[in-house]
Formats: C-alpha cells, sequence, structure tokens
C-alpha cells in the first residue's frame, strides 16, 4: 500500500483518486475550494456532456494537440467504457444530438456526485479549503506536500489542477508551478474553445444572429487547414457558437496575422444551384428593391453587410442587377471573410491549450519521466480536443491511467 496525494477535486482528480484507491492505496485528495467540481458544474451550460459517442480511432481524430500521447489512455478507457463507468456508479445516461452523452437529470452535479460516492465507498480521504504551496523533492522522487494547513508525507503525487482557463473554478495555474519546480517544460498555455475577436466592425450590427448548418472554413494563407459545419453566432466582439469554439482551438498556436476565416452561408448548394436559385427569387421579385428580393434567401440583418461586400447599392431595383452584381453576390454568399485580431482570454476560454509538456510524461501511466511517483492528469497536461465532451473524456482516461498504474 502506498500513501497517494490527489491536488484537484475535478475530473480528473476524482477518477485518479478511485482507482489509485481501488488498488488497495491510501488516498487523500486536497482542493483549495470548498466542494469537489467546480468546473464540472459549468461544463455543457450545466449539463456536463460526458463523453462522445464514437470509437478510439475517431476519438483521437478529434485531439487537436498530442493525440499520439493520448492513444493508450483512451484505448484503455474508451468512452464505452466512461458510460458503462457511470452507469454502474448509478447516474443514467443519455445520448443526445451529436452523439454527446450527458446525464438524464441534465444536471454536471450528478456527475461529480457519482465520482465523490466512487471515491467515499473506496475510503478515499477529502481534504476541502486547504490549498497545496509546494510538493518537495528529494533524490528525483516525491517526498512531502506543504499545504495552507499543515504538511504532509506521501509516496506518490498526482497532480490534477486544470490549466487556467475559467480560474474562478479555481483553475489558476498551480499545476505549471509544480510542474515547473519538479524541471518539467510547460508548452505556453493559450485558450482553446473561445470566441474570436474579429477585424472591423461589421460584426455589431449582427450582434445576436445565430447561422445555423452553415459551413466555416479556416485558412492560412492560401491553403484550407480544416473546414467545420454547425452553428456559429455573432457576437458584440465578434463571432462564437459551437464551430467557432473548435476553430479556436486549431488556430490559437498559429500567428493569426495569416489566417483567415470563411462562411459559406449555403453550403448544400454549389455555386450552379444558387446560381439559379437567385435568379428565380430575381425573377419573382424583379420589380422590387434587392434588398427585398433576397429575405427568401438570407437573415435580413445579414443582408445589408452581403450586398455592401458584393458591391451592389441597397436601393437598386432588381431588374438592374448585373450579372457581374449577381456573380459577385453569389461569391460573397459562399465566402463571407472574416480576419482574427485574436482570441477571447482564458476568463471565457472553456479549455486551456497548452501545459506540461508530454514527452516528459510516461503516456501508459501518467508519471514524470524526471521524478518518480509524481503524475499528471487532465488539462494540466499538453492535450486538448474539439468541443463535444473529448476533454472531458481526456480528463476521465487520463485520470484512470494514473490511478490503476499505482
Amino acid at each position: 500500500m502506498k500513501r497517494v496525494a490527489v491536488i484537484g477535486a475535478g475530473a480528473a482528480g476524482l477518477v485518479a483518486a478511485y482507482f489509485a484507491a481501488k488498488n488497495g492505496n491510501e488516498v487523500t485528495v486536497f482542493e483549495k475550494n470548498e466542494k469537489s467540481g467546480k468546473k464540472i458544474y459549468i461544463t455543457g451550460k450545466g449539463r456536463c456532456n460526458i463523453t462522445h459517442n464514437c470509437t478510439p480511432e475517431e476519438f483521437l481524430s478529434n485531439v487537436v494537440n498530442n493525440s499520439k500521447f493520448l492513444t493508450g489512455s483512451i484505448y484503455g478507457f474508451s468512452p464505452d467504457d466512461c458510460v458503462k463507468f457511470f452507469e454502474d456508479g448509478g447516474l443514467r445516461v443519455k445520448e443526445e444530438r451529436g452523439a454527446r452523452f450527458f446525464p438524464v437529470s441534465d444536471k454536471a452535479s450528478d456527475v461529480t456526485k457519482c465520482l465523490e460516492k466512487y471515491c467515499l465507498g473506496s475510503n478515499v480521504s477529502f481534504k476541502y479549503s486547504e490549498q497545496v504551496l509546494k510538493i518537495n523533492f528529494l533524490n528525483s522522487t516525491t517526498r512531502d506536500i506543504l499545504t495552507t494547513r499543515a504538511k504532509y508525507s506521501f509516496d506518490c503525487v498526482i497532480v490534477c489542477t486544470g490549466g487556467i482557463s475559467y480560474p474562478s473554478t479555481g483553475s489558476t495555474g498551480d499545476g505549471y508551478k509544480f510542474a515547473d519546480a519538479a524541471g518539467h517544460t510547460i508548452v505556453q498555455p493559450v485558450p482553446g474553445l473561445c470566441g474570436l475577436n474579429l477585424k472591423g466592425n461589421f460584426y455589431k450590427s449582427l450582434q445576436g444572429l445565430s447561422l445555423k448548418n452553415v459551413n466555416l472554413t479556416i485558412y492560412t494563407g492560401n491553403k484550407v487547414l480544416k473546414s467545420f459545419f454547425g452553428e456559429l453566432l455573432f457576437t458584440h466582439y465578434g463571432i462564437s457558437g459551437p464551430i467557432v469554439l473548435s476553430a479556436s482551438s486549431l488556430i490559437n498556436r498559429l500567428d493569426l496575422k495569416n489566417v483567415k476565416l470563411s462562411i459559406d452561408l449555403k453550403p448544400s448548394l454549389d455555386n450552379n444551384v444558387l446560381d439559379s436559385r437567385i435568379l428565380r427569387d430575381f425573377e419573382k421579385y424583379k420589380n422590387k428593391q434587392i434588398s427585398n428580393c433576397l429575405k427568401e434567401l438570407l437573415p435580413a440583418a445579414l443582408i445589408p453587410e452581403i450586398l455592401k461586400r458584393s458591391g451592389i447599392p441597397f436601393d437598386l431595383a432588381v431588374n438592374s442587377v448585373t450579372k457581374a452584381q449577381r456573380l459577385s453576390l453569389l461569391t460573397t454568399v459562399k465566402n463571407f471573410d472574416m480576419l482574427v485580431i485574436s482570441l477571447r482570454d482564458f476568463t471565457e476560454a472553456i479549455i486551456t491549450s497548452g501545459g506540461v509538456n508530454v514527452k516528459e510524461i510516461n503516456p501508459k501511466t501518467m508519471e514524470s519521466k524526471l521524478i518518480k511517483g509524481l503524475y499528471f492528469c487532465g488539462e494540466v497536461l499538453d492535450v486538448d480536443a474539439f468541443t463535444g465532451g473529448y476533454n472531458l473524456q481526456i480528463a476521465f482516461a487520463t485520470g484512470k491511467a494514473a490511478g490503476s498504474s499505482i
């Protein structure tokens, strides 16, 4: 039996604590907040998207950074395993649109209760409102930890402190300090799964407009990086919404001066079909102004900006539109371009991208290659994925890998 300290009672920490205790170890969880799962509570808009219904292979294809590192842990605790784990723990789970799993209760707090139940049933001890200040090392092994209340001795320490996104939940970068003190390299943390600040001010008149079933393409120079299909929302600063959140995690480490985003407002229509549709509307409204002619094709709030970008006067009569103007309109509808100034900051980012360099971590056990008995799990590591339950699954899987290995 080993004495194991788990720092952080979030998704990764609770799972790591349970599996370490299941192996017969004496486990103590330190949490600087007054309760467990503060960040779990706000995930999925308070409903908690636990995981994604997919195979391990499909899962890894949705990991943005260091998918190879996660291969062993995801196969060792797959999305199917995750669902069974929670159901075995008494949490009823349902699958919703987009192959996303949620609690039937729609309460994120029930996810935390299930994890706490597992831990308490395995005699895990909890020390709340007690912050770990320092981990002491001797001869490349963990020895003891210093908290705001006392000094303790442990054989192993699992760091599950999260990143620095949503700092109000307690994610304030403590794990990076512990890792740095242990000699680990920290990959510069940047916001992930967040909104994007756009160049210009056109988006201000579109604030609150939600576009569904559109295609968002990321260009780096003249090359297509990736496209996302789904929902996008215009905000007071630029854009957000599911496909924008995923896009943000692909561009957050790039030079944004080389990045362009483009919305295809009618992805189900190719150029010829769209041109035929526009011509039909032109015939139908030939005696109207063009601004009135487009209301069946586009959201009303978007029409002035589309016409401006197409070089067509707002009050131009439909029967006066030239072929060149019509083709310009078509091009704008299929290519509504935007330039990104910056990402929203960590207070709004769902996850932190960056963290402890995984080259210095054993991918099978999550143990440090530099310090024996020191482990890192979840968001503190330089691993992240798209939106849809993938990041919580990473936390659960890496937590299980660490706890099971001790």
